[in-house]
C-alpha cells in the first residue's frame, strides 16, 4: 500500500537523521527515484560513510551531506544558511531525526536536551526553511512523531525542567509537541504549495535509537521491537510514499501510520493549545524580525 512509481528527478530533499536507520532508508528510497538528497546529522564521519554507501547502492551520485546538531540553535541556523546559499531549491523536508535517553541536562540554549533535539530544533529548522520551500511549490514537509505521544503531556512552564521527567516522559512530551506543531503548521501555511504531515514509524529493529537508554531496559525493549517491529526498509518506504506519492499532493495536517491516515492525538484539535505552543516555540527559539516570515508576509 506504500508503493508508488513516482520519479523525483530535479527535486531536492533533506533528510535529518539520514546517516543511519529509518532516515537512511528514506534517503535511499528518494535517491533511487532520482532526487538530489541531502542527509543531515551531527557526525560528519558517519555522514560521509552514509553518503558513499547511498551513492553505491542507488547509482545516484547527487547525494550530499551537511552537519547539523538539533541541540544547538546556532548549528541549525548555520545549516539553513548553508542550504539556502548552496542549493537552488528545496522540495522535500523530512524531519526524521530524534533521540531517546539523552542526558537530562540543559543545552547551550537553556532548554531540556531531549525537548530541543526532538522538537525545538525541528521547529526552528522548519520555520527557517519555509520561505525556501515556498520557492519550489508544491513542496512537502514530513514530520516524524511516535506512538509515545499518546502518553505525552503539555506543560509550558515545566517542559524544559531538569530532574522532572523520565526518559520515556521526555520522549512522549517531545513527540506530542511535534504532532501539535505539524497540525498548526499546516493551518498557518493554509496552502497546497507547502503541505505538512506527520508519521508514526511504530517500532523498528536494527537502529541505534535505543543506544542511550539503560542496558537492562534496552535489552527488553530490543526483544519486544524485534518481535513486533517493522523492518526499517519498510518504514523508509512509508516515509518516501508521503514525500513522493501523487495522491498526497494536496493532503496536509494529517497523521500517518503504515501509510494509512491514522487517528491523531485528541489535543491536535485544540486550536488554542496549538496557537500557544506555536507562540511559545517562536519565543524560545528566538525567531528574529528578519526570520519571521509570518510578520514579513503581513507587512
Amino acid at each position: 500500500m506504500c508503493e508508488t512509481g513516482t520519479k523525483l528527478d530535479g527535486k531536492v530533499a533533506i533528510v535529518t537523521g539520514g546517516s543511519s536507520g529509518v532516515g537512511y532508508e528514506a534517503a535511499k528510497n528518494l535517491a533511487r527515484r532520482g532526487a538530489r538528497v541531502i542527509i543531515a546529522s551531527r557526525n560528519e564521519t558517519k555522514l560521509k560513510l552514509a553518503r558513499d554507501k547511498l551513492q553505491e547502492e542507488t547509482g545516484n551520485n547527487d547525494i550530499g551531506y551537511k552537519t547539523m546538531d538539533l541541540g544547538s540553535f546556532k548549528s541549525v541556523r548555520n545549516f539553513v544558511a548553508d542550504t539556502t546559499n548552496t542549493e537552488n531549491r528545496l522540495d522535500i523536508l523530512i524531519n526524521n531525526a530524534g533521540a531517546v535517553g539523552l542526558p537530562d541536562v540543559l543545552t547551550e540554549d537553556g532548554l531540556n536536551l531531549t525537548m530541543q533535539v526532538n522538537y525545538f530544533g525541528t521547529f526552528l529548522l522548519t520555520y527557517l526553511l519555509i520561505p525556501f520551500l515556498r520557492k519550489s511549490p508544491p513542496s512537502r514537509i514530513i514530520n516524524g512523531s511516535a506512538g509515545s505521544m499518546y502518553i505525552g503531556s503539555v506543560d509550558f512552564e515545566h517542559w524544559n525542567d531538569i530532574g522532572r521527567y523520565s526518559f520515556i516522559e521526555s520522549l512522549s512530551n517531545s513527540k506530542l509537541a511535534i504532532t501539535l506543531f505539524n497540525v498548526e503548521l499546516s493551518k498557518r501555511l493554509n496552502s497546497d504549495e507547502v503541505t505538512a504531515n506527520s508519521y508514526d514509524p511504530f517500532v523498528v529493529p536494527d537502529t541505534d535509537v535505543l543506544n542511550q537508554i539503560p542496558s537492562g531496559i534496552r535489552d527488553l525493549a530490543d526483544f519486544f521491537i524485534r518481535l513486533v517491529g517493522q523492518p526499517k526498509e519498510e518504514v523508509g518506504a512509508q516515509i518516501a510514499y508521503l514525500a513522493a506519492a501523487p495522491e498526497m499532493k494536496n493532503v496536509t495536517g494529517k497523521h500517518y501510520k503504515f501509510c494509512t491516515d491514522w487517528f491523531n492525538h485528541w489535543l491536535a484539535s485544540d486550536d488554542e493549545l496549538r496557537r500557544i505552543l506555536w507562540d511559545v516555540s517562536k519565543e524560545l527559539v528566538k525567531i528574529s524580525a528578519d526570520e519571521d516570515w509570518e510578520t514579513n508576509a503581513i507587512h
